[in-house]
């Protein structure tokens, strides 16, 4: 084999749809010459390289689609800043069972605790896992419905969205659903239920979530009464990461009167 194999390869990888491999190509034809590799060394070092390039463009793809917020990872989750947090089920959670089990996953607390962050780094676990997610806001996703409602494409939306084995609801509760979401959701919820996993956050407690039904409190226990089945619950307690943070001199300034008053 010539020491630059690329002119004469290239024609047929691409035929074959291998061009990625003209990537590594010739990098691991000089390793192969100069560790004296067998060929089927090099071969698999070359399919080896075409793998893992699919799979990144794989997971390129599906969080694209995902359209997560922001790239927020279970890393980057701050455990300290709230110590009653069930750790143990968000990191059971990150290994996926819930997926198979097809169980929704529904995280409450108040805001600025993380309940975003969490959701949308349990989705960035599923994607690694090969799983295809879709990430939107309450609102945005009944909008969207009925947006294919008025241009007679509610029937596709609506199975698109039930299909996906993993939906996260932003924000649920956050806005009154007025109709025709809080129908649209239910419909959503009732498409899903028992047959994908879906994760929820809200701001609300969640004796409080019949709330978002004003109009129609029949709707709402129909709605709820499918999404807390078998539903793993998580309580996110403690202060908000978007807490204003005060300048030097007046930080100085609060503690020095705090002190000054401990007695009166």
């Amino acid at each position: 084999m010539p020491l630059n194999p690329v002119p004469e390869l290239s024609p047929h990888l691409k035929q074959l749809r291998l061009s990625g491999i003209l990537d590594s190509l010739e990098a691991r034809n000089r390793q192969a010459v100069d560790s004296k590799l067998a060929y089927t060394e090099f071969l698999a070092l070359l399919i080896q390289d075409e793998v893992a390039r699919r799979e990144q463009k794989k997971f390129a793809l599906r969080l694209r689609r995902a359209a997560f917020r922001t790239t927020k990872t279970l890393d980057q989750f701050d455990f300290d800043r709230l110590p009653n947090v069930n750790r143990a089920l968000v990191h059971d959670l990150a290994t996926g069972r819930y997926l198979t089990e097809r169980a929704p996953v529904l995280i409450v607390g108040p805001c600025g605790t993380g309940k975003s962050h969490l959701a949308q780094a349990l989705g960035h676990c599923a994607v690694r896992q090969g799983i295809d997610v879709v990430f939107g806001t309450c609102a945005t996703l009944t909008a969207s419905l009925n947006a294919a409602r008025a241009i007679g494409a509610y029937d596709r939306k609506l199975a698109s969205l039930a299909r996906v084995p993993l939906l996260i609801i932003d924000d649920f509760g956050l806005k009154p659903l007025r109709t025709p979401a809080d129908e649209d959701l239910h419909d959503l919820i009732a498409e899903r239920y028992e047959q994908t996993a879906t994760v929820v956050t809200s701001n609300l407690d969640f004796t409080e979530w019949d709330q978002a039904f004003p109009a129609n409190r029949l709707l709402a226990s129909a709605t709820l009464d499918r999404l807390r089945h078998n539903a793993y619950c998580l309580v996110l307690d403690g202060a908000s990461y978007r807490a204003p943070k005060l300048n030097p001199v007046a930080t100085k300034s609060t503690v020095a009167k705090g002190s000054k008053n401990t007695h009166s």
